[in-house]
């Protein structure tokens, strides 16, 4: 239980899974699980398969939330309902996150909710395959919402109709503000964009990789806005320790990353990833999703994504 007080929750890429019955961090009922006053730094962690206790991640009034690389996925779906995935009640900074396949179609409700003096900002985020309630949005604020580069797709009212992004949640306070921004545009003389110095053949396209070997790239501005991909083997990588676990294959990405790319395999496993940005470059778990079966992440930083059996 978080009291007041600064928390810090590193996920090191691993899940927290938990029952239908119950929220991860609720603010709601007796025991408060997130008061006001409370700071939470959520980092590097998927939180799936939480229910119906109000919202999935409740913070109250006066609380403070910063999340990184944090993905909330197939929650709620009990016959008590999801109010909303999150809500927050305080200054909110939430920056390559996901929220995936939650909601339940006979009383789901909001995916993204501002309550109170909440001001929350989103960079980089994905929100696929979500059901939230008529009536409602996908976003609903009483406080202020902004949304910088996101990835919104196949959220649906019950009917299947596709669910509006943003509704204020109540037109009688109409204070909720909510704005959208699209994606940072790629500069040919900014250096980020083409942050590895190696040189290396633009013949390895993404396409290319595609086509040869069933693994799939997307981008937020597509495929040709400047992104590459090669794929890796052993000598690739470089660390043995991955090499003599059975490595099952790997993809090197570098152009215009930061952008947001998601890269999907066709085999089931978990994976890696070596920050292009670090040398020497060491292996870190990084957070995966399904895409009908392939084994998927997402990523804004140049690197290598490997593929190693469960």
């Amino acid at each position: 239980y978080l009291r007041q007080g600064e928390f810090t929750i590193n996920g090191n890429g691993y899940s927290i899974i938990g029952p239908s019955t119950f929220g991860f961090l609720n603010s709601t009922g007796p025991t408060n699980l997130f008061p006001g006053g409370t700071t939470l730094h959520l980092n590097n962690v998927t939180i799936r398969g939480f229910g119906n206790k109000e919202t999935i991640l409740s913070a109250d009034s006066g609380s403070i939330v910063n999340m990184r690389n944090v993905v909330f996925r197939d929650g709620g779906g009990n016959s008590a309902g999801l109010n909303s995935v999150l809500q927050f009640g305080g200054p909110t900074d939430l920056r390559n996150i996901q929220v995936l396949n939650n909601g339940d179609p006979t009383s789901g409700r909001l995916i993204f909710t501002a309550t109170g003096p909440a001001s929350v900002t989103i960079t980089n985020g994905i929100f696929r395959g979500n059901i939230v309630m008529p009536n409602f949005g996908l976003f609903n604020a009483l406080g202020d919402i902004q949304l910088n580069c996101a990835s919104i797709a196949g959220n649906t009212y019950p009917d299947g109709s596709e669910a509006n992004i943003f509704r204020v949640w109540n037109d009688a306070f109409n204070d909720g503000s909510f704005q959208r921004l699209g994606c940072p545009k790629k500069r040919k003389e900014d250096p980020t964009a083409v942050p590895t110095a190696t040189s290396r053949p633009l013949a390895a396209t993404c396409v290319d990789l595609s086509a040869a070997t069933g693994i799939t790239v997307g981008a937020t501005f597509g495929i040709g806005s400047g992104v590459q991909c090669q794929r890796l083997g052993g000598g690739g990588i470089g660390i043995q320790s991955i090499i003599d676990a059975g490595f099952i294959d790997a993809i090197d990405i570098w152009g215009y990353v930061d952008q947001g790319i998601e890269v999907c395999f066709p085999q089931a496993g978990r994976l890696l990833f070596l920050d292009a940005n670090a040398m020497p470059r060491a292996a870190a778990p990084l957070t995966s999703h399904s895409v009908n079966g392939m084994t998927c992440a997402l990523i804004f930083t140049p690197g290598s994504i490997v593929l190693l059996p469960n």
